[in-house]
């Protein structure tokens, strides 16, 4: 087809290196009125779909999809890894793609791709993009792909061809790599120039997945912003005249662990073209946010904020940074509305944590520089919906939510900004500013815990004339990238077959592994038997290629032509347990993970003897632990539908996982449950216990799954046919019937066969990751029994405690402490102690309700018995300017309220004691002086003493405490005394 495409492009625009008439136009030739945004897209998935047989697949969300490498998806073959590495489940319909289309959303902010503080600095930094992007697995390659271009850019879209140069991988002789001279030729062939085809090296134009993988040249199409001229220097020169359009991606080797080249046994195409810069070409502007996908956001930024109309400045000409704000903050709300639609909320770790980053920058602008009312960056939401709700449906579905996340997370901003500003003043009023240098402790903490922008804390200090210890603040920050980025330890990193393998053991015709075992239990007479499984040791791995064998000590992937073990998936851990060799009966080989990979299910030993290819094994399934993950899966199935009852249809499941232990569930919920909704969750899900129901399930096609009322899905790529687990209503009947209401999921976990089996299921923890996602904690059987004696026991005990608080209040100080005392430790447990969430937010409550009479009773005691050793100091010292003794107590509190007594009746005085304990030698030190002392600071004075006294002390300006030790008392207040009136010259 492209050989008759090519003849017709120099049939009409004669010999290879001329252009066309029609492709000669200048700018005044694109066709009028601008083509739209959304027409832009639709033509090209059209084109694409219709003209040339692509499979037009949707976007997939911007979290990544099992991929840990990636805060955000950023490029459009993120969700087609499992492809091109080989990896897709053969029954998947991704393993089946041969020509794909889409148009996906994708997010640079954070991590490797990271534009998060360019954006709003220029016309075409964003954080939030569309990728229009074509592939081939396997099917055509560089001479259809570099056609299929050029005929949408030039013919569909009416891009001047003179306003085109194009660029190649011009070879790298260190690297051992030709020039790609077949992709020059081909753009030749289609009339290019050969003064605009320009080759490039490895930095530009050879494309790697990562460290490892697939890879191969690229070949760009650039477009020259200005015509009529030769731009070709201006290519790859960062010139915002002339900028790529599309990358056209031709994978054919493989980058081996060593850094070698393999070529691939199937070469396949991968291009990319930004809606966004595509758009601002046919549209005739430099600027993407002077596009029809900007615009209307642009001026609603105006209506919320009453500042002028955006102009477009950058740069020295924006000099109140108005026009940036406008870019920040249209940006910035397109992508807080994708990410929360997708279920990444503000947080703090990973993706959360650089959307809180997002989220604060966006208020700042919105505050700060244009001056708009808070709840502004919220009601930009109908907007964003507005312009990319019909491609992305999602949007419509959760703008409500959208907006009561950002409006939230907006007002914990601000609140944490206004405690910010008091701790930093705080510091600045009780530090020693003469160098003037603002300790990086209190700014980390300042910037960690409370999200405080950095360059805000420069600009408060600046107007103070305080500057940021800067060198200790790049350590600290150092060493927090540092703690991120080091792997945990123990960890190791299990080898996984690589593309490479799997091409191999695919064309060796090595089956996959038959893994249905792993469903075939039964129950006789109450008790779970598990099948036997004989198998065939058929593939070795050991981390680099496909061995024949290995020996003792090698750890590998052990590939068996059949298996009763399940493999890590669907959120279910994978089994344990060991295999034994044929004729080697006494020599177990324990499994320590079980992964899939393209079909095949990896066992992954460290060998305790040799083994080889075509070894006979038996297989020995660790049954306690695969019956505890079968318990725990179907109880969080139940959990599942039972938060839906309660609280929902709108509540939506945002991770799981399943161990052996316990159970988590991730859903999306506006705040915390209440202690009367865990009631009634806990209550649906033993009902459904009590009731023994029967637990189907059933391989049907994905699409009649589909139709299946209440069915709960995650976003997963389903094989087909996909497996559906119903409890109590057959699959059969909730096909013919879609009214049916039961807990029905796709899943392909194992479960119990009743649910009685699970004998019991408690939530102990429920908390807010982040605002609008909970996580949920539960366990079973034996363990939730167990939970619910120890959580009786502890509500016994605050029962006990509040009658005794409830009777005479306390006589003494020692008695009024160790209520105080039990009150704080009966609170540590009952927050520590595996027990019902809803018990625990019971007796919290209750416990700090106590906590506030106990301490009240020791407030009260500490300050009548500080009066009492307050009266003979005031007979003794009267209004001395400088009154420093010593007290009997060994309570800090009760001498620090005594020296507040002593400074009340004589508010002109410097007042310290010292009480000394007559066991330990240790002396209490507590001080306060007037407000107006400028040559004496109650921290200085207190530090100073017990220094002296070889201890420490800490407090403000006007009142500090402290310990030391010291067994002459006398010279101790001597020397305070001393230090005092020296410093004050009284």
């Amino acid at each position: 087809m492209w050989r008759l495409f090519l003849r017709r492009l120099r049939q009409r625009s004669g010999p290879p290196g001329r252009l066309s008439a029609r492709s000669a136009r200048s700018s005044s030739g694109f066709p009028a009125p601008a083509m739209p945004a959304a027409r832009v897209r639709s033509t090209f998935l059209d084109y694409f779909r219709d003209q040339h047989g692509h499979l037009l697949v949707p976007s997939s969300p911007v979290r990544p999809r099992g991929d840990p490498s990636l805060l955000f998806v950023n490029a459009g073959m993120n969700q087609f890894k499992p492809v091109f590495l080989g990896r897709a489940d053969p029954r998947s319909e991704m393993a089946s793609y041969r020509r794909v289309v889409n148009s996906q959303k994708c997010v640079r902010a954070g991590g490797k791709h990271n534009d998060l503080e360019d954006v709003g600095r220029d016309l075409y930094h964003q954080t939030f993009f569309e990728m229009l992007g074509t592939w081939s697995f396997g099917d055509y390659f560089k001479e259809d792909a570099c056609c299929m271009a050029w005929s949408l850019l030039t013919e569909h879209y009416g891009i001047p061809a003179d306003r085109l140069y194009v660029s190649y991988f011009g070879g790298d002789a260190a690297a051992g790599l030709p020039p790609d001279d077949e992709t020059r030729h081909i753009w030749m062939e289609i009339g290019v120039p050969p003064a605009r085809l320009l080759a490039f090296g490895l930095r530009e134009n050879f494309w790697e997945m990562g460290d490892s993988g697939p890879c191969g040249p690229c070949t760009e199409i650039h477009y020259d912003h200005v015509g009529g001229r030769d731009a070709a220097a201006l290519v790859n020169a960062d010139s915002p005249d002339v900028v790529e359009i599309w990358n056209l991606v031709f994978m054919q080797y493989n980058r081996e662990g060593d850094q070698s080249l393999r070529p691939l046994p199937r070469s396949s195409v991968d291009t990319g073209m930004g809606l966004e810069r595509l758009v601002s070409v046919l549209q005739g502007t430099r600027s993407n946010y002077d596009t029809d996908l900007f615009t209307p956001l642009l001026h609603a930024i105006s209506q919320v904020s009453g500042a002028g109309p955006y102009a477009g400045r950058t740069g020295a000409a924006d000099r109140d940074r108005v026009d940036m704000a406008y870019r920040v903050v249209a940006d910035h709300v397109r992508t807080l509305s994708v990410c929360i639609a997708d279920g990444v909320h503000p947080g703090m770790t990973g993706a959360e944590l650089v959307l809180r980053r997002i989220l604060r920058r966006a208020v700042r602008f919105c505050v700060e520089v244009l001056k708009a009312p808070q709840g502004a960056l919220a009601s930009l939401v109908p907007t964003v919906t507005h312009t990319l709700g019909d491609v992305y449906p999602e949007l419509h579905r959760e703008s409500h939510r959208i907006m009561d996340v950002i409006n939230e997370n907006e007002d914990h901003f601000l609140s944490s900004l206004q405690r910010g500003s008091r701790l930093i003043l705080r510091t600045l009023s009780r530090e020693d500013y003469k160098h003037g240098v603002f300790p990086a402790s209190v700014v980390w903490s300042l910037h960690r815990d409370l999200g405080f922008p950095l360059d805000l804390v420069d600009l408060m200090l600046e107007d103070r004339g305080v500057q940021v210890d800067r060198p200790g603040l790049d350590r600290l920050i150092a060493q927090n990238q540092k703690v991120k980025s080091d792997p945990q330890p123990g960890v190791q990193a299990a080898p996984t077959l690589d593309v490479l393998s799997l091409s191999e053991l695919q064309r060796l015709r090595v089956p996959h592994t038959d893994d249905s075992l792993k469903y075939q239990y039964r129950l006789e007479q109450g008790r779970y038997v598990f099948p036997a499984c004989r198998a065939t040791v058929v593939a070795l791995y050991d981390g680099r290629a496909l061995v024949p064998g290995v020996s003792e000590g090698q750890r590998c992937d052990v590939i068996l032509d059949q298996t009763c073990f399940y493999s890590e998936q669907g959120g279910q851990s994978h089994d344990l347990g060991y295999f034994t060799r044929d004729a080697l009966q006494d020599v177990l080989f324990p499994v320590e993970a079980v992964v899939r990979a393209g079909g095949y299910v990896l066992h992954q030993v460290t060998a305790t003897d040799s083994l080889k290819t075509g070894d006979q094994v038996q297989l020995h399934l660790d049954q306690v632990h695969r019956l505890s993950l079968m318990v725990n899966h179907t109880a969080t199935h139940l959990l599942n539908f039972a938060l839906r009852t309660v609280l929902g249809p709108s509540v939506e499941q945002r991770g799981s996982h399943v161990s052996p232990d316990r159970l988590r569930l991730d859903i999306s919920v506006k705040s915390s449950l209440s202690v009367s909704q865990l009631q009634q969750v806990d209550s649906c899900v033993r009902d459904i216990i009590s009731a023994n129901q029967i637990i189907h399930s059933e391989e049907i096609p994905l699409q009649t799954a589909r139709t299946i009322g209440g069915l709960r899905t995650v976003d997963e790529v389903y094989p087909d046919p996909v497996r559906v687990v119903s409890v109590s209503v057959p699959v059969s009947d909730l096909l013919e019937d879609q009214t049916r209401h039961t807990s029905v999921e796709l899943c392909c976990g194992t479960h119990v066969l009743q649910t009685g089996d699970i004998e019991d299921l408690l939530i102990v923890s429920e908390k807010q990751m982040v605002k609008g996602i909970s996580r949920i904690v539960a366990v079973t059987g034996r363990d939730a029994t167990r939970a619910r004696e120890q959580g009786q026991v502890l509500a016994q005990d605050v029962d006990s405690l509040t009658a005794r608080l409830s009777g005479p209040p306390p006589s003494s100080l020692d008695s009024a402490q160790r209520l105080a005392k039990e009150v704080g430790v009966l609170s540590d447990a009952v927050d520590n102690t595996t027990l019902p969430q809803w018990q625990r937010r019971d007796l919290q409550t209750r416990l700090r309700a106590l906590q506030r009479t106990s301490n009240t009773a020791v407030r009260k005691l500490e300050t009548r018995e500080a009066a009492v050793r307050a009266q003979p100091l005031l007979e003794k010292m009267g209004r001395k300017d400088v009154q420093v003794d010593a007290v009997e107590t060994d309570s800090l509190a009760v001498l620090m309220k005594t020296v507040n007594q002593l400074s009340a009746a004589a508010p002109h005085s410097l007042v310290m004691l010292l009480a000394p304990q007559r066991h330990s030698g240790k002396v209490l030190c507590a001080c306060q002086v007037p407000k107006d002392s400028p040559s004496l600071s109650a921290s200085d004075w207190a530090v100073a003493v017990c220094r002296h006294l070889g201890g420490s002390a800490g407090g403000s300006a006007l009142v500090a405490k402290g310990t030391g030790s010291s067994d002459d008392i006398i010279e101790a207040l001597r020397w305070a005394e001393a230090f005092a009136r020296q410093k004050t010259r009284r």
